[in-house]
Order: structure tokens, then sequence, then C-alpha cells
């Protein structure tokens, strides 16, 4: 599966965002997208296990528990990827900070 095919679903960038501000369980994992997207634990696992297979996320016991953490390394061919387009919103997003700069000195803020 392409990398942009896995993270082409919502729910599964969703558990990236939880999983990128730390390692949690499955179960943390599921009741957080439970409550998010009204999906059931079965569908949970089943993006868990397609981020896991295609190496976007690590797994590891502790007990009976199963911690999940991000794998960057997916994550860094998606940027390399993205880095031949960044020409194309890395001038507009420069030209957006001058201006709001020149907006914030006009009304006398630092």
């Amino acid at each position: 599966m392409h990398a942009f095919d896995v993270l082409g679903d919502p729910v599964r960038r969703r558990i990236l965002e939880l999983l990128a501000d730390g390692e949690r369980t499955s179960g943390a994992v599921s009741a957080a997208i439970q409550a998010e997207f009204g999906i059931s634990q079965p569908a949970v696992s089943q993006h868990l296990r397609v981020l896991r297979e295609n190496g976007f996320t690590t797994v590891r016991a502790a007990g009976t528990r199963r911690l999940y953490s991000v794998n960057s390394a997916p994550l860094r061919d998606v940027d390399a990827w993205l880095d031949r387009f960044r020409r194309f919103w890395t001038p507009h997003l420069d030209a957006l900070a001058t201006e709001l700069a020149r907006g914030r000195r006009e009304r006398g803020k630092p």
C-alpha cells in the first residue's frame, strides 16, 4: 500500500496525530477514535493493523497491553516526496509571514 493510501484515511491520520503526542495503549487509541468517529473497536483495530503493517506505527507488549507509537521512517519518505512540491507553497507562506509582520508593525504591536 502506498503511503498516501494509508494516510488518505482520516481515521488513520487521527490515530497518528494521537500517537505523535506519545506512546498509547491500543485501548486508549480505540476509546479516543470511537468517541470521535463513532466506529467500533474492531474497526479501530483494523486501522491500527494497516498502520502497523505499512510501517507507520510500532507496537510493543507490556504485560497484557499493547503500546503503539509512531515510526517516523515512512513519514520521512512522505516528506522527501513532498519536498519537490514545496516550491509551490513556500513563497506564498513567506509572503504571508511578511504581510502579517507588516500589519503588526502598522498597528504598533511587536
